[in-house]
């Protein structure tokens, strides 16, 4: 029986932008399934047209929705998740839910403290109206590049724009900022878990929404367990690693962890 392996993406890119990734995985043996977050469309186009049905989904929503899929497969699965997803993964992680996980320029999770400035800008165009909490924000092409194309030339960062975003819900961002002032946040990962299986974190250096020190401190959150926890940085990388044309170098160093876990 091949091993499941479950991508889920982050805020503002449909589930389709792990299409090569899906390719790379299966052809190394892996059974691969890339869905989409409550609310998405089966496209990006369909998803751009019906934002009303992506807003409002937090993260519990978003984790109940991906440990159903879970309970539908023939035994746990890896995942591999970036941003936002990384932060799933983690919490299914966690949970028990999974044999491994990758999470790849992983969002703040609760007990991580910094915050620099890039990613408060980054997540400005959410943030700036409270009311965003219960609805889908689209981004322009000058705050994706921002956000995500930071580390690509213009042109990149545009067709990646054009080709892959959709609208995000913002509720998932609001629940994210106020973690550590509520003890029962949805952000809050299970870091002392020893029994839970082998987690990569992938930082990038040049990442201005989740940026590298970001990514350091999550590591930190994980000291109390034993449970293997590893890092890899690409330096020179921004948010949009897992969809540019370096996505190979990242997909191939994952690949090579899972070998090194004997999965």
């Amino acid at each position: 029986m091949t091993t499941p392996v479950l991508f889920i993406h982050g805020l503002w890119l449909h589930a389709s932008s792990w299409d090569a990734w899906q390719a790379r995985f299966s052809e190394a043996g892996y059974e691969t399934q890339a869905p989409g977050w409550p609310g998405d469309g089966e496209t990006v186009e369909a998803s751009r047209k019906d934002p009303d049905a992506i807003g409002d989904h937090g993260i519990d929503d978003v984790v109940d929705h991906f440990a159903a899929i879970i309970e539908r497969l023939p035994e746990p699965p890896i995942l591999v998740g970036h941003s936002f997803g990384g932060m799933i993964a983690q919490k299914l992680l966690g949970q028990d839910k999974a044999r491994a996980a990758i999470a790849i320029d992983a969002a703040q999770i609760k007990g991580v403290l910094p915050l620099p400035l890039s990613a408060l800008r980054s997540t400005l165009p959410v943030f700036k109206n409270p009311g965003n909490r219960h609805r889908a924000v689209s981004l322009t092409s000058e705050q994706f590049r921002f956000a995500f194309g930071n580390a690509v030339s213009a042109e990149e960062s545009d067709e990646l724009f054009d080709r892959w975003t959709i609208p995000a819900p913002g509720k998932p961002l609001f629940e994210a900022a106020a973690a550590n002032f509520n003890p029962h946040s949805p952000a809050k990962v299970d870091t002392d878990n020893t029994s839970r299986g082998p987690l990569l974190l992938i930082a990038s250096g040049k990442d201005h929404t989740v940026p590298e020190a970001v990514t350091k401190a999550t590591l930190k959150q994980y000291r109390h367990s034993s449970a293997v926890t590893d890092l890899v940085t690409f330096p020179d990388r921004g948010h949009s690693l897992t969809i540019d044309s370096g996505w190979g170098e990242v997909a191939d160093r994952c690949q090579a962890w899972l070998q090194e876990q004997s999965l």
